[in-house]
């Protein structure tokens, strides 16, 4: 399982780049990458609601992670939601597409690094096996999220010289 600030970062990485070099629109407000951010993480909100029922309730209940939070159905009725926005409220659209767009790229980072996911749960139990799972390093990402940040700051100097804001 990706840690938590891989899952962050890569979002706002991402959606940033899309903004820079794909559709070239400093128009998308830094706070919606932000929320992009958020919401890369957001599927994950299951941990802590387990906790708090579990340690903090003392309700026994079984592990659940992965499962609702972790399907397709939330950011495939934002991804209409943002559609149908586009026609009344450009900035609206965009934000609740790069909310989609995090939800998505968390439940996908999962698949990759992660044992599997359920994308269609409850309706089905259907699994799909991680990518990298059955690599022989097994903790090789440890070190991922230092190795992201370092790039993107790298990025950023070369691009936007932010070491002249100092």
């Amino acid at each position: 399982m990706p840690p938590a600030v891989t899952h962050v970062l890569l979002t706002i990485i991402l959606v940033d780049l899309f903004r820079d070099y794909i559709i070239k629109d400093k128009t998308i407000p830094l706070h919606f990458l932000f929320i992009g951010g958020v919401a890369g993480l957001l599927p994950d909100i299951d941990i802590p609601f387990f906790w708090f029922l579990n340690d903090i309730l003392k309700i026994k209940t079984i592990w659940f992670h992965g499962t609702i939070t972790h399907t397709i159905w939330v950011p495939l009725l934002l991804l209409i939601a943002s559609v149908i926005a586009y026609k009344f409220n450009r900035n609206t659209s965009i934000l609740l597409g790069i909310i989609t767009f995090g939800l998505f790229f968390h439940i996908f980072l999962d698949f990759v690094l992660r044992g599997s996911i359920m994308p269609l749960y409850p309706l089905s139990n259907f699994t799909i096996k991680g990518i990298l799972t059955d690599l022989p390093f097994v903790h090789w990402d440890l070190g991922l999220d230092a190795v992201i940040l370092l790039g993107w700051l790298w990025h950023e100097e070369r691009k936007h010289r932010i070491s002249d804001f100092i």
